[in-house]
């Protein structure tokens, strides 16, 4: 007769969250080069659970899932204190006219305004971008 036992799972606990493994799934149909990764993540509480990764290899698949985590944290932050963003949008256009006292009343100061505005949009949408590459 034979004895049944249960695997003990172990959960272990570590200082810093783990990549613990990744797996290719398969390659984008709509962006040429890029594949799609299941990468395991080992947390620091020790529970584990999956998370997809999109991107040309599995180094910049990694690279881009932290990135994206990244976004959603600094999301989350400006989502609860919109005074952060209003003092950063703030600073933006005002450090110029801090520095050089002769710029706020010349035309100089409207058009450093409107390109420092559109260059923040543009890189806002190019990090977007850049985030979302390769997840169709």
């Amino acid at each position: 007769m034979k004895k049944l036992f249960k695997k003990k799972v172990r959960q272990n606990k570590y200082d810093r969250r783990r990549a613990m493994k990744c797996v290719l799934l398969k390659k984008s149909d709509t962006h040429k080069g890029y594949c799609k990764y299941m990468v395991t993540i080992g947390e620091r509480d020790g529970t584990v659970h999956k998370q997809p990764a999109y991107g040309t290899d599995m180094q910049d698949a990694l690279s881009r899932l932290i990135n994206t985590e990244r976004t959603v944290k600094i999301e989350k932050k400006l989502e609860k204190n919109p005074f952060l963003f209003f003092v950063a949008w703030a600073l933006t256009m005002a450090l110029p006219v801090m520095i050089h006292d002769d710029l706020a009343y010349t035309p100089w100061f409207i058009l450093y305004m409107f390109i420092t505005f559109t260059a923040l949009f543009l890189l806002a949408s190019w990090w977007q971008s850049y985030i979302e590459k390769g997840k169709r």
